[in-house]
């Protein structure tokens, strides 16, 4: 060790690390060696092999060159072939010239005029050059691609071929009397053809396109047919040199006539020599050819599958928008090309699908029909690869739609697919304006770069739980984002489907108001007085406005907002201005000196408008009170001076009047309300607060003001069905609910169940009117979703199955009014399309017979099957519907399922429909924002609500719908936009009459078994089944007109019957009777109800139903008047009705409620101390937030 260290001396004091790093030039260039780095060997074989072999560009330079002295070759053929004379004398080089035409007449072969040709000197010095230089070349090459197998490249027909070419040219320099022999240059063709492969293939990577082998193909194609024929012409023409001295172009003329087939005889050859070479060349074409033709079949068919390119000059001369799918059926693209296509400016679009999996047999069959072949290119290809991206020119489109493939069993996995081909087209082309379609709400948050995103279960939930509060909202929303003409239905015989069908063509427009003949007079006015004007004067439906220096939408924001002329409107028409024809009667030339109520001058149409205004005067000014905005109905005004005097509407205000401006605060009366109901139930009553939820279950969701509790329930009190240390109650009727239940059966408490809730909780709902909420999950929630419901009242959750009689009436169905059946996620994919919804429609179906006094708001995958909704056998109604539904599906209508009877009550529902929402936001880039207004998942401050008024009796005075436009207007500053009606309806059947008349006895039976039953609260015990029928009888008249009948059809048929026949008919009816189907399902649920220890007494089977009850359910718009099998009810949707249309009892409005808190925010402050006061009596965390 230590003569090591001895030999090693330590270094210098100026060679210190420091001096290392910061270098010392002495040190560096004495001992530092510069060191240079190859990539490839560096030999000489190596570097002649980069340059003519591996360099993209030298190498196709090189074949550039080689392709160019191939087709010299050739072409100095010809020259040789077209100087060239045999009389003058055949022979060698420098050799006695002789001729032999006497001789050729002789049958014999003149093999001289075969071996030997005339080549001058000039032509033989470029041919020999030529030669040398290709020789040179194929060597070199040999020599560079050598791999030790020297006889796999002496044995390549090329190789031989050059051999052939070069070799004899080269030996004429040495021997110069061969320097006449006949050479078959002709043959470099075939040479040429192979440099030109290799030389397209280099072209490609030289300039870094994709490949494409449909165009190689073809070149081959092409090259192996000329060469074919070249080679035939130059062999046939030298060969019958020693025949009949045939030219070149008689030559090429024979292989033209030859390789056709059809063969005229009239240049035929006469040696055997040339005929040897004719039969060889045939039988290479029937060689080649063939397998020439079958690869460009076989890609052909490839490409189709594919869909080849879209060509950059269309991309950059034509417009095209992009579909991004995972798996491309026939209903998701006629859905997007019938809505896409319904707008006129998208006409000359053209539509370019990207898709990874093949096209289905029904797409290529509709995408080879004429009017979708011009428009639709179909790209197999996925989208994570900028090859696919470009043959879309995915850079140029004017859009790209992305959609998920909501029939996936994972649908979280769908979501991230359809995020990742979100970043990619981001990525590749980051100015084209993205639409994603994304299935779970928490992936939202991934894709809030695009331009427009619909979250499907955010809407889909939103949409079931306004359902439940405003009947057949799914179906209101449905027909606003669906492109229409109004025109459905418009042949039918029956009136509701001509009027359901022509307020289904209303839209949401949007117009600049200085730029609008229909709101621009009322610049300056109030936005109530601006939409009941529009209204009353044009049939348009203003809901909302967006002021040029605010992007917000806003809904009915009310009567304090002044409209100017840069505001946006936004109203619901039958088609837009810019489309509608203005007709006046007289011109407008005098202003209106009135107040705001009296008529106008001129006359416009429609018609209807001008007679449904008549009557809308204002006779005096009401002194209207204050009432809460979301009381269900309508003051009957007080009538000054005689009682025969018509009741009047108060007009509605140019500019809105403090003094009397509606509706009041909703904080405030509710408020009220609670204090009201707290000093009478006692100290037991939870007060509830005001505020925004704490915790989201996800990212993105929008704050909304709800009613919460002060403190957070524990978990286990969210157990509906077990009780806790906290509350012992075990089933709904011990927790003494005052309202009806709201029960959603899911299969998985998903984040987006959570915008169920939050509508049902908004602020704007009065605490009286919040429906206890059960959720009926079939697999336990997680922690973190009860962590986000815990601060909500009255929501319970318990697990089980609605297939399950057990689970059903645990879960509290009878104390319910409305039960939401959502799509399991597990059930999407079934291996039979349309089988997907098979289990639940069948279990729907047993819920309606076991419970018909429930309200089921259904979600099916297939929305074509929504006919299978309340199936009856052998109707001729439902019949009727279908074919109605198939002709108009045949006039090219994009609605031909809405006049099914589920859809139009809106009992059914599919969020597939809501598909063509992303597909209009492409022309309505404002479609999205009002939806999710409308549907309460965004509050915007100073934007209205959608809620639902009812018509009572006292509301009949108003009469028609322009009046309550008015009485709205005027009073409570609501805008309605549609009306909900059900009407009863005869429902003829096919049956024969003898079976409908037993059907009909012993129900009839049936039904005159039980009494009337007493309304009272469910929670309260009622008395049921009395032992009499008269006094029913007499109190009900349908159920004595029903007995009456029964009676009659009775004696009718004793007469006809002996005493037997009348005895045995009479014990049919009595085991009817006793063995109903009716009374069967009704002993099953008590039993149940018995086994599981639940009350009985809050059941109303059908056998319980009094004629009271029956219509109640009837006026709900339910097919359930099971007592008469033949009349029965339906229910529609009227969206925007003429002002004339006449208004019904039960009908149910639409309204655009105006923002409480927008008032309270507008005020003095004094009342915003007092509200806040009010607020602040809650919970003190939310007191700061509830302030606005």
């Amino acid at each position: 060790m230590t003569e090591l260290e001895s030999e090693v001396l330590p270094l210098p004091p100026r060679y210190r690390f420091r001096d290392l790093l910061l270098g010392d030039q002495s040190f560096q260039s004495d001992d530092r060696v510069q060191v240079e780095f190859y990539v490839n060997e560096n030999t000489f074989k190596e570097r002649l092999k980069l340059f003519f072999i591996k360099n993209q560009r030298s190498s196709l330079r090189i074949r550039l060159f080689n392709f160019s002295l191939k087709l010299l070759t050739c072409l100095l053929y010809i020259v040789r072939v077209l100087l060239d004379n045999p009389e003058e004398g055949i022979g060698c080089w420098e050799c006695e010239k002789q001729n032999y035409t006497a001789f050729n007449q002789s049958t014999n072969i003149n093999w001289s005029h075969i071996f030997w040709v005339d080549r001058k000197t000039p032509l033989w010095a470029v041919q020999v050059s030529i030669a040398l230089i290709s020789f040179l070349e194929t060597m070199l090459l040999i020599y560079l691609s050598y791999k030790g197998n020297i006889w796999e490249q002496i044995f390549r027909i090329s190789f031989i071929l050059e051999m052939i070419n070069t070799v004899p040219f080269i030996i004429t320099i040495f021997w110069p009397p061969l320097r006449n022999l006949f050479i078959p240059v002709f043959l470099n063709c075939w040479l040429a053809k192979y440099a030109l492969e290799n030389m397209i293939n280099d072209l490609h990577r030289a300039i870094q396109r994709t490949q494409s082998a449909m165009f190689n193909q073809v070149l081959i194609l092409i090259c192996t047919l000329l060469c074919l024929v070249f080679t035939g012409t130059c062999g046939i023409q030298h060969l019958e040199r020693a025949g009949e001295k045939l030219s070149l172009f008689k030559s090429f003329y024979f292989c033209i006539v030859t390789f056709s087939t059809v063969g005229y005889g009239d240049v035929t050859p006469k040696i055997w020599p040339s005929q040897l070479l004719v039969v060889i060349m045939i039988c290479v074409a029937l060689v080649v050819l063939p397998l020439q033709f079958e690869e460009l079949v076989y890609l052909w068919m490839e490409r189709q599958k594919s869909g080849g390119n879209y060509s950059r000059h269309r991309a950059q001369t034509e417009k095209h928008v992009v579909l991004c799918v995972s798996s491309l059926k026939i209903d998701l693209l006629m859905d997007f090309l019938n809505e896409f296509y319904a707008h006129p400016r998208l006409q000359d679009y053209y539509v370019v699908i990207l898709c990874p999996t093949e096209m289905d047999i029904q797409v290529r069959r509709v995408l080879q029909i004429p009017l979708w072949s011009q428009r639709v290119i179909y790209l197999q290809g996925s989208a994570l690869k900028d090859q696919d991206l470009m043959r879309a020119k995915m850079d140029n489109g004017e859009a790209c739609f992305i959609l998920s493939s909501r029939n996936e069993v994972d649908r979280t996995a769908a979501d991230h697919q359809t995020i990742l081909r979100a970043w990619a087209v981001k990525d590749f082309a980051p100015n084209c304006p993205l639409y994603v379609q994304i299935l779970k709400p928490e992936n939202k948050f991934h894709v809030k770069f695009a331009d427009h995103v619909v979250c499907e279960e955010e809407c889909k939930y939103a949409m079931l739980a306004l359902n439940c509060v405003c009947p057949a909202t799914s179906t209101l929303i449905t027909l606003l984002v669906h492109t229409s003409r109004g025109q459905e239905g418009q042949e039918s015989p029956e009136q509701w489907q001509r009027m359901y069908g022509r307020c289904s063509g209303n839209e949401v427009y949007h117009i600049r108001m200085g730029d609008s003949k229909f709101f621009m007079e009322y610049e300056g006015k109030s936005f109530t007085y601006a939409a009941f004007h529009a209204h009353k004067k044009y049939g348009v439906c203003l809901i909302g406005i967006r002021r040029e220096e605010n992007k917000s939408i806003l809904l009915n924001p009310g009567p304090r907002h002044i409209m100017a002329a840069s505001d946006t409107c936004f109203y619901i028409n039958i088609t837009k201005e810019e489309n509608s024809a203005f007709i006046f009667k007289q011109e407008e030339k005098q202003k209106k000196k009135g107040f705001a109520g009296s008529y106008d001058g001129p006359s416009r149409l429609p018609v209807h408008s001008i007679i449904a205004s008549m009557g809308t005067v204002a006779m005096d000014l009401q002194n209207t009170e204050c009432r809460p905005a979301n009381s269900s109905k309508l003051a009957l005004p007080a009538e000054n001076g005689s009682g025969t005097r018509r009741p009047s509407i108060a007009p509605v205000l140019e500019l809105a009047d403090s003094s009397s401006l509606l509706p009041c605060d909703l904080l405030s009366d509710q408020s009220e309300d609670e204090m009201t109901q707290s000093d009478e139930e006692g100290s037991a009553v939870v007060e509830y607060v005001k505020g925004y939820p704490p915790n989201s279950p996800y990212i993105g969701s929008s704050p909304t003001l709800c009613h919460l509790l002060p403190e957070k329930a524990p978990f286990c009190c969210l157990r509906l069905d077990k009780g806790c240390k906290h509350n012992s109650f075990e089933d709904a009727k011990a927790y003494g609910f005052k309202n009806k239940l709201i029960i959603v059966s899911a299969e998985t408490a998903g984040n987006g169940l959570y915008n169920f809730i939050v509508p049902l909780r908004a602020y704007y709902r009065s605490r009286k009117e919040l429906n206890p909420i059960v959720l009926l999950l079939d697999n336990k929630p997680e922690h973190h979703f009860l962590e986000a419901i815990c601060c909500f009242p009255m929501v319970y959750y318990m697990e089980g199955t609605i297939d399950n009689l057990d689970s059903l009436l645990q879960c509290g169905i009878i104390y319910a009014d409305n039960l939401v059946v959502v799509d399991k996620e597990s059930t999407m994919s079934a291996e039979e399309d349309y089988m997907a919804d098979a289990k639940t429609i069948v279990n729907v179906q047993t819920m309606f017979r076991l419970f018909p006094s429930l309200s089921i708001i259904t979600e099916l995958t297939h929305p074509s099957n929504m006919r299978f909704m309340q199936f009856r056998a052998k109707d001729s109604y439902s019949l009727a519907l279908s074919k109605l539904e198939k002709r108009e599906r045949e006039n090219g209508s994009n609605l031909a399922f809405m006049f099914r009877l589920p859809f139009a009550a809106g009992r059914v529902f599919s969020i597939s429909m809501l598909d063509t929402l992303l597909y209009q936001s492409f022309v309505k880039d404002y479609m999205i924002t009002i939806t999710r207004l409308l549907l309460g998942l965004d509050t915007t401050p100073g934007s209205g609500y959608l809620c639902a008024m009812k018509i009572t009796e006292d509301d009949l005075w108003i009469r028609t719908y322009g009046r309550l436009f008015q009485k709205l207007c005027s009073s409570s500053a609501e805008i309605p936009i549609g009306i909900y009606r059900t009407e009863s309806h005869m429902f003829a059947t096919s049956e024969p009459h003898d079976i409908r008349a037993q059907s009909q006895i012993s129900i009839n039976v049936e039904d005159c078994e039980d009494t009337k039953d007493v309304k009272e609260h469910w929670g309260i015990k009622t008395s049921h089944h009395r032992n009499s029928c008269s006094s029913d009888q007499s109190e009900h008249p349908l159920l004595r007109r029903k007995s009456m009948q029964w009676a009659r059809r009775l004696s009718r048929k004793g007469n006809k019957h002996s005493s037997k026949t009348a005895e045995w008919i009479s014990q049919q009816r009595l085991s009817l009777y006793r063995r109903s189907e009716r009374q069967e399902l009704s002993e099953l649920v008590k039993n149940r109800m018995k086994h599981l220890g639940l009350p009985t007494t809050g059941y109303e089977d059908v056998a319980n139903l009094t004629a009271s009850d029956v219509m109640n359910r009837v006026n709900l718009g339910y097919l359930q008047d099971e007592m008469n099998d033949h009349q029965n009810t339906l229910s529609y949707v009227l969206i925007n009705p003429p002002p004339d249309t006449r208004l019904e009892l039960n009908d149910i409005v639409y309204l655009i409620r105006s923002d409480p808190l927008a008032h309270v925010a507008n005020d003095g402050p004094s009342r915003k101390s007092s509200c806040s006061n009010r607020l602040g009596s809650g919970n003190p965390e939310t007191r700061d937030e509830t302030q606005l």
